[in-house]
């Protein structure tokens, strides 16, 4: 999995806890943990989830193996090679002066907000992906986007690519379905946003002080 404090990882499924050991959900883990042991924890969920799910190929069925030199599973018949699965999707804070618009989705709990996000089509770039999630979760457009930064995100194997985007014009209409409310707030007035593990916290955190700052 690589190392962490100059020790190699690895990762393996077990059949039942060992005794004086405890159980930690990955999203919790990851909360609790730093950053090198939480990138770490991710990647070992994702790689293992890869490898439980590719045990046969998908073009004719028959059991796969490990290739060696690589981390992939090679069907000995047809020569099908699967990787781990990645999904890019985007996240963009749409803002205007003094307010950043936050969205929540129907399984958020109460008074908890964040940016938008969504992912990636097949022949889009990350740009035209901002451009035309933004337009369907909440009917607004936007401008100026600028990359913040990006982040593997293993619920279950997403890439999560990070922009601020100027809004231009529209009224909020949040998407049926996706979006159960949308709002601009105040940035000396913010809801319950996401905690500093995810990049969403971060994101909106670093783009509030940074408005703030500049008054």
């Amino acid at each position: 999995m690589g190392t962490l404090a100059q020790a190699d990882c690895w990762a393996l499924r077990l059949a039942e806890v060992p005794p004086g050991w405890r159980q930690v959900p990955l999203r919790t883990a990851m909360m609790r943990a730093d950053g090198p042991l939480g990138a770490i924890a991710g990647r070992a969920a994702q790689v293992l989830e890869w490898d439980r799910s590719h045990r046969h190929c998908g073009v004719c069925g028959t059991p796969t193996e490990l290739q060696s030199g690589e981390r992939a599973r090679v069907c000995p018949a047809c020569k099908h090679t699967s990787y781990p699965r990645l999904s890019p999707a985007m996240m963009a804070l749409v803002w205007r002066p003094g307010e950043v618009l936050l969205a929540r989705s129907p399984h958020y709990p109460m008074r908890f907000y964040s940016a938008l996000a969504g992912f990636v089509e097949a022949g889009e770039s990350l740009e035209d992906c901002v451009h035309r999630e933004v337009a369907e979760e909440v009917g607004v457009t936007v401008q100026d986007l600028r990359y913040y930064g990006s982040q593997s995100w293993p619920f279950p194997h997403s890439l999560m690519v990070a922009y601020t985007a100027q809004w231009v014009e529209g009224t909020i209409v949040p998407q049926a379905g996706e979006i159960e409310d949308a709002q601009w707030f105040a940035i000396d007035a913010l809801p319950d946003i996401p905690p500093r593990f995810s990049i969403a916290g971060h994101l909106i955190r670093d783009t509030v002080a940074t408005m703030l700052a500049a008054g």
